[in-house]
C-alpha cells in the first residue's frame, strides 16, 4: 500500500483534471476545489493498492461527488439554476496556477455554462465526461445509474442543446466594444432601430436568482422583446471591461451592483446576461471604461 505522502503526490499529479471535470460539471470554482478535497478524502480511506486506474478512479469519484452537488442544487430553492455560472469569468488567478488556468478557458465560457445549466444533472455529466473528456459510456452509465444505451441518449440530448445555442463569442475585441457601446446608446436614447440592429433575430436575456428577486423576468427571448426590454433604459449602465471582456456595469457608490455580460457572434448581440448575485459580482474584476 502506498505511503501517504506517496498517495498524496499521485494524487496531486491528477488535480488538475479532476478539477477540470468538477468545473465543468459544476460551474462553480470553490465547489469543484469541494469536490476534489472530497476525493481525496475518499481516497485516503481506501485500499490504493486494489485501485489500478488511479486517475479513471478519481475521474469517477469526483463525476460521483459532482453529480450528488448538482442535484442538491437544483432541488434548493434558495440556490436555483444560474447562481454559479458567471464564476468562469470571475476565477482568481491568485486561487489557481496558470494551468488550471488554461484547462478553464480552453472550452468554458459564461455562455456555454448558461446553456449547460439548462440542462438536467445526468445530461450535463454524460455530456462533460463524453464530449468533453473522452469518457466511454459504458464507464458514465454506472454513475448515472442507466444503462450505456440510456447515457448515450442523455449525451444526444445534451449535445443537441449545445448545438442548438451559439456559444462561441465574436473574436473581434475592438468590434465587440463598439457594439456594446452602440447598444448602451441606443438604450438610453430610446433608438428602437438602432438596438435592433445591434441584437441578433433569437437573442436572449438572461436573469440570475438576484435579478429575478428584483422583478426581472428569468428570460426574454427575441430582437423586439429585448430591444423593448431596454428601451429608454440603462441610462445609468457604464461601458467596463469584466474580466477583461467588454460588458456593461451598473454600480452605486462605486460598488457594482448589475452586470451585463454580452455573448456576440458576428458582431450581433445573441446573449445578455444579467448578473446581480452579490456573491458573483463581489469576485468580478470590474473596470470602468471612459467613453
Amino acid at each position: 500500500m502506498d505511503t501517504h505522502d506517496s498517495l498524496a503526490e499521485r494524487f496531486e499529479g491528477h488535480r488538475t483534471h479532476l478539477r477540470a471535470v468538477a468545473y465543468r460539471i459544476l460551474g462553480s470554482a470553490s465547489d469543484a476545489d469541494d469536490a476534489v478535497q472530497e476525493a481525496w478524502l475518499r481516497l485516503a480511506r481506501s485500499d490504493s493498492s486494489r485501485v489500478e486506474n488511479l486517475g479513471g478512479w478519481l475521474t469517477t469519484v469526483v463525476a460521483r461527488v459532482s453529480l450528488n452537488m448538482l442535484q442538491s442544487r437544483k432541488t434548493r430553492r434558495e440556490d436555483p439554476a444560474g447562481s454559479h455560472l458567471p464564476e468562469e469569468i470571475a476565477d482568481s488567478a491568485d486561487s489557481a496556477g496558470p494551468e488550471y488556468q488554461a484547462v478553464l478557458a480552453d472550452s468554458v465560457g459564461v455562455a456555454l455554462l448558461v446553456v449547460l445549466d439548462t440542462l438536467t444533472p445526468a445530461e450535463r455529466l454524460a455530456f462533460v465526461l463524453h464530449d468533453m473528456f473522452a469518457m466511454p459510456f459504458e464507464e458514465i452509465a454506472p454513475i448515472v445509474e442507466r444503462s450505456p444505451a440510456a447515457t448515450r441518449q442523455l449525451a444526444s440530448r445534451a449535445r443537441r442543446r449545445v448545438q442548438g445555442a451559439d456559444t462561441t463569442p465574436d473574436a473581434d475585441l475592438t468590434r465587440r466594444r463598439e457594439v456594446v457601446q452602440a447598444f448602451l446608446a441606443a438604450s438610453r436614447e430610446g433608438d428602437l432601430g438602432t438596438l435592433v440592429a445591434v441584437l441578433d433575430p433569437d437573442v436572449v436575456v438572461r436573469a440570475d436568482h438576484a435579478m429575478v428577486r428584483t422583478g426581472a423576468q428569468p428570460e426574454v427571448r427575441g430582437a423586439d422583446a429585448v430591444a423593448a426590454m431596454f428601451f429608454g433604459r440603462a441610462k445609468a449602465a457604464k461601458v467596463a471591461l469584466i474580466n477583461g471582456v467588454t460588458g456593461l456595469v451598473w454600480a452605486v457608490g462605486g460598488r457594482p451592483r448589475v452586470v451585463f455580460s454580452f455573448t456576440l457572434t458576428g458582431g450581433k448581440i445573441t446573449a445578455i446576461d444579467l448578473i446581480g448575485d452579490p456573491g458573483t459580482l463581489g469576485q468580478l474584476d470590474v473596470v470602468p471604461l471612459l467613453t
